[in-house]
């Protein structure tokens, strides 16, 4: 699929998210900023970047905070605040004593309304790319679609893009709206702000934001500032159209690729698109959880049977999973480009540089080629 190209499934989710509003663009003077968040927090539980030590992550914002907007990128991404890292599903007793003993009760989360001010076009893109996986029709995971629906997604366009995104070649880009209620610009001494959704627009209105602009042109001139920036990208032309099975039996592409690797789950954990899980039960006394956290195809025992028997024994198997699971099953299956938004994020963190662009490259080449091996 032509990653610069909008795809069919994309329009629809867009059309769908706005079928309630007309865009319009507000003007949001910075003095008035920090008394509309004071006004927000009426309706919302606030969520923005906060700077800790080195790296920005995105924290519930208490009285008096303001989130801060002098970042690139979040060292981990905004997928925690639909998909906690850890989360208590079910609560239970095993004393006998109790009424209740053995008996599995869901544990009362907050579901109330909240908005995450400052997320990358990138991070809410990819958080549409997972919504494919947690919202099927089939099945529908209860806890990401409560903590989806109470979200409200503020983007902040991104003009100063890091060395390593390649952001307009992964089917995204610096100004991206997918996935967004609304889009702000940052425009000198204040902000514009593009409002996409109803949901976008309850939100300005709670904030007080409601003076009009005319400041089309500056989200066209910033977005094309903005992706004149980039020079990373990579190639996915050709990816639909490898042979999957020839691709996955190249031993000696993936023993290249994989041969650094060490299994640390670095690339998983600071994804926004990955998904993987794992359920535990932590009892402490009589007293336990059942609790979902986040699990990487990268660890030794991800796919450990218990019969003993590991289906991906060796890290070849497991880095070879990763990427054809992005680049490859994704792309055949979901027809909505790679389970990428060109973020970086692995790309700076990865202890080793194993480096995602090369090896979607490697692969998109190996489409474009009859035979059975491909040179790095």
């Amino acid at each position: 699929m032509d990653s610069h190209r909008i795809n069919q499934l994309t329009h629809q989710r867009i059309n769908q998210s706005r079928r309630d509003t007309d865009m319009k663009i507000v003007a949001i003077d910075k003095k008035d900023w920090e008394k509309g968040l004071d006004r927000l927090r009426e309706a919302y539980r606030l969520i923005g970047p906060v700077k800790e030590d080195r790296y920005h992550y995105f924290r519930e914002l208490p009285q008096g905070q303001a989130p801060d907007f002098d970042f690139f990128n979040t060292r981990i991404s905004a997928k925690e605040i639909v998909y906690p890292q850890s989360e208590d599903l079910f609560e239970y007793t095993l004393d006998e004593t109790k009424e209740d003993y053995h008996l599995l009760k869901e544990v009362e989360k907050d579901y109330s309304p909240k908005a995450v001010l400052g997320i990358r076009p990138c991070d809410a893109k990819a958080v549409e790319l997972v919504k494919l996986n947690f919202d099927t029709d089939d099945y529908k995971d209860p806890y990401w679609l409560r903590a989806w629906e109470a979200t409200t997604f503020v983007g902040l366009a991104c003009d100063s893009p890091c060395s390593t995104c390649f952001c307009t070649t992964a089917g995204c880009g610096p100004y991206h709206e997918e996935g967004l209620d609304v889009l702000l610009a940052d425009d000198g001494d204040r902000y514009v702000a593009k409002v996409l959704t109803e949901k976008g627009e309850n939100f300005m209105k709670a904030a007080g934001w409601t003076e009009g602009a005319e400041a089309e042109a500056r989200f066209e001139s910033g977005k094309s500032a903005a992706e004149e920036k980039i020079v990373s990208t990579v190639s996915t032309e050709k990816l639909r159209s490898a042979d999957t099975l020839a691709l996955h039996g190249n031993e000696e592409m993936w023993e290249d690729i994989s041969f650094s690797c060490i299994n640390c789950g670095t690339c998983t954990f600071v994804c926004p698109t990955c998904w993987c899980f794992d359920i535990q039960d932590e009892v402490h006394g009589k007293q336990g959880r059942r609790m979902r956290n986040w699990d990487s195809c990268m660890f030794p025992i991800f796919t450990v049977h218990t019969t003993g028997h590991n289906p991906r024994g060796t890290k070849l198997q497991r880095v070879r999973q990763r990427f054809m699971h992005k680049l490859k099953y994704f792309v055949d299956k979901y027809d909505a480009g790679i389970m990428c938004v060109g973020c970086g994020r692995c790309v700076q963190q990865c202890p080793v540089n194993i480096d995602i662009r090369r090896v979607c490259d490697l692969m998109d080449r190996y489409g474009a080629t009859d035979a059975c091996a491909v040179e790095g």
